[in-house]
């Protein structure tokens, strides 16, 4: 179905939701370089406008890709709630806008992934941070995390050479900050399986001794950390980058299966608990190929579906880390983040967002404090904490745990309720730098 909007005396026509979409996104450089973005700023307004007027019952009609073709569409449409939906169904995807602006209570709407990221291309930025303020997703493993009051960190402590003296370094240094209630995760620098056992039992022996309240990851690949496993390791989450298409899924070695089993083997282990761990990024369908025609920020609401499916504990946007290819510069990074955040808890997700690019974006700290400081307003499930904000395995920028504890205590928010008791067990401060190693720490 074609669909048009004149503007200025010219007439601009869209073939299909699919070119609609892509020419009502905001300007971003992974866009461009697939050949789908508008091809002016006269072009992108009409299509916003033409998109503003579609009834949200359309995207019910009309698959950005075909339902046969992806198994991600068919989850999409087959899973759809039409009772919830029925609250919304009448309205159009600007009156959507309105909505949620007006109203408190904006979860549980039974909204498709390209219902909300086509709310998110007609909304400015502070829409976008009030919108994503008021679903609160609340996820349970040993602490409790997403509360109104909470800004979690994970603590991700990765080492160039996995090396345990400089991995366990790190976490320490992040514990005194305050830091390691999202989870402590470790990216290795060699998926294999000794490698992720060794970190694993590493990783469990200092939470056990010290008796943390929060939960351990290797973020290795399914299949490795569902081998660990069956080796009997100290598993607590299981992490996979997961995408908005069956062909980008499969690009990565994954499927809806493969993922189902891994949470069985995971939830084996810890009975009742949120055991998912998922990294998304805009621009990873692009980068792999698989993207069909289909702008990034949708498919990438696309993904948050895939995830909802595993009722995951947490589930992160690594927003600037693909590269400036997909989001060139601050600015594109700063407004995606924000996207990402709020279309993830319009789904249900548990959103936190990894504030980070790469070091040939066109972007500096500067950037990312912006887009701290609006995720902290937002009320963003957890951010990353990385000694220096400069990890030296993945060789990107992203937060410090001082940057986490500057969003805490900006936005008056606390550790996740179980581990802020912890710290002051240990004798760890709140909002104050340590002026000393805390006794109950030494020899870790």
């Amino acid at each position: 179905m074609a669909f048009a909007h004149s503007l200025g005396g010219t007439r601009h026509i869209f073939d299909d939701l699919r070119m609609l979409l892509a020419r009502a996104t905001p300007l971003r450089s992974g866009d461009a370089l697939a050949g789908v973005a508008a091809g002016s700023a006269a072009e992108r307004v009409a299509a916003q406008h033409a998109l503003a007027d579609l009834p949200l019952a359309h995207f019910l009609t009309e698959a950005v890709i075909p339902y046969e073709a992806c198994d991600v569409t068919r989850l999409i449409l087959d899973g759809h709630d039409a009772i919830a939906f029925a609250r919304v169904s009448h309205l159009t995807v600007g009156g959507l806008r309105d909505f949620l602006l007006a109203e408190d209570d904006v979860a549980g709407l039974g909204l498709t992934p390209e219902m909300v990221a086509a709310v998110s291309k007609i909304m400015r930025v502070s829409d976008l941070i009030a919108v994503g303020a008021k679903p609160r997703v609340v996820t349970r493993f040993r602490n409790t995390l997403g509360g109104a009051a909470t800004l979690a960190i994970r603590l991700q402590p990765n080492h160039p050479t996995d090396d345990a003296r400089g991995v366990a370094a790190s976490v320490l240094d992040g514990l005194l900050l305050g830091a390691g209630d999202a989870c402590i995760g470790v990216n290795p620098a060699t998926d294999n399986i000794e490698t992720v056992m060794r970190l694993l039992e590493m990783l469990d022996m200092i939470r056990q001794r010290f008796a943390i309240p929060t939960q351990c990851c290797v973020l290795s690949h399914v299949t490795t950390t569902m081998l660990a496993i069956q080796r009997g390791a100290p598993v607590d989450l299981v992490f996979q980058s997961i995408g908005g298409t069956q062909a980008l899924n499969e690009s990565f070695g994954v499927s809806l299966a493969l993922l189902a089993e891994a949470r069985d083997a995971a939830q084996s282990r810890h009975p009742g608990a949120n055991v998912m761990y998922f990294e998304t990024g805009q621009g990873s369908a692009l980068s792999a190929g698989a993207h069909h025609g289909v702008d990034q920020q949708t498919l990438e609401c696309r993904a948050y579906a895939v995830a909802r499916r595993f009722e995951p504990l947490l589930v992160n946007s690594v927003v600037g880390f693909i590269g400036p290819e997909y989001l060139y510069d601050g600015k594109q990074i700063f407004r995606a983040g924000l996207e990402d955040h709020m279309c993830g808890k319009l789904l249900g997700l548990p959103m936190g967002v990894d504030v980070c690019y790469t070091n040939h974006a066109e972007a500096d700290q500067d950037d990312m404090d912006a887009l701290l400081t609006c995720l902290a307003v937002a009320g963003v499930n957890y951010i990353m904490g990385v000694p220096g904000a400069d990890d030296v395995m993945l060789a990107y920028q992203s937060t410090s745990f001082h940057d986490g504890m500057f969003a805490r205590a900006a936005t008056g928010k606390r550790p996740a309720p179980e581990f802020e008791a912890w710290m002051a067990r240990m004798g760890i401060g709140g909002d104050a730098m340590p002026e000393a190693l805390s006794p109950a720490l030494i020899g870790l």
